[in-house]
């Protein structure tokens, strides 16, 4: 059964998407098969991975309402081995639809399920914000990647989610830790990075990545090209950065 993580943080502007595409990409370079749910309606992760959903796409959106299967949404993207479920606009009004559903919490949970086994790392990239959405992808998940940017408010908002995460686990999904905190966006030049890099280093310890993911242009562009860095420029720092996040992960 395949390992299903979400990366989740409620601060926009962290690096989420980034992570997720590109840690499951470098994944897949690591001779694994990796999917990525995109369960953020910006679909940011889907069009970072050459996918645009139209009208006649099957989506998460779709997963979520029981109209279709994970298995009927997925994608294939490159690298080979890479697929992707894709978001669409239609889920901005999935927090109000699932309200009176039965089993809102559990419907993202059952719909993997059913896939678990045909891949080696499930990868979820959840918008930023705690509705019901994010919710089902927590449920659904084992453990929580949380991308932290070097910048003066990186603790800001941590706090809630933790809290979010202990309750999931509590009520919902006894099964759900944090596999760790990602320092992105670092820059070793500025005293700021690397006074927050120590300070949440000192705050969270071993749950903190040795991995450190650096700011880079080269992983700010990859996205306009509907590709991941480690094909858009393997020898950049931003794509070393990520490969080494797949070796730490998967140890």
């Amino acid at each position: 059964m395949g390992k299903i993580i979400c990366v989740a943080n409620q601060k926009g502007g962290v690096g989420k998407t980034t992570t997720a595409v590109n840690l499951a990409a470098s994944l897949v370079l690591s001779d694994r098969r990796v999917l990525v749910v995109d369960v953020d309606p910006q679909a940011n992760a889907s069009s970072g991975l050459g996918i645009r959903a139209d009208d006649s796409t099957i989506t998460t959106y779709h997963v979520l309402m029981g109209s279709a299967t994970v298995a009927e949404a997925a994608q294939p993207v490159s690298p080979e081995g890479l697929f992707v479920v894709p978001a669409s606009k239609d889920l901005v009004g999935a927090d109000l639809e699932l309200v009176n559903m039965e089993q809102r919490e559990m419907r993202l949970r059952e719909a993997i399920k059913l896939v678990a086994d045909d891949y080696d790392y499930i990868i979820m990239d959840c918008p930023p914000s705690l509705g019901l959405v994010t919710l089902n992808a927590l449920v659904s998940a084992e453990s929580v990647i949380i991308p932290m940017q070097c910048e003066y408010y990186a603790l800001e908002g941590l706090g809630r989610l933790l809290h979010t995460i202990k309750r999931v686990k509590r009520h919902l999904n006894p099964h759900l830790g944090v596999e760790g905190i990602l320092l992105t966006m670092y820059d070793g030049r500025n005293n700021l990075s690397r006074q927050v890099a120590a300070e949440v280093k000192r705050h969270f310890g071993d749950k903190v990545f040795d991995t450190v993911i650096p700011r880079n242009v080269r992983l700010s562009e990859a996205p306009s090209h509907g590709m991941p860095v480690v094909l858009y420029d393997a020898r950049s720092t931003g794509a070393r950065g990520y490969l080494q996040m797949a070796q730490e992960l998967t140890g």
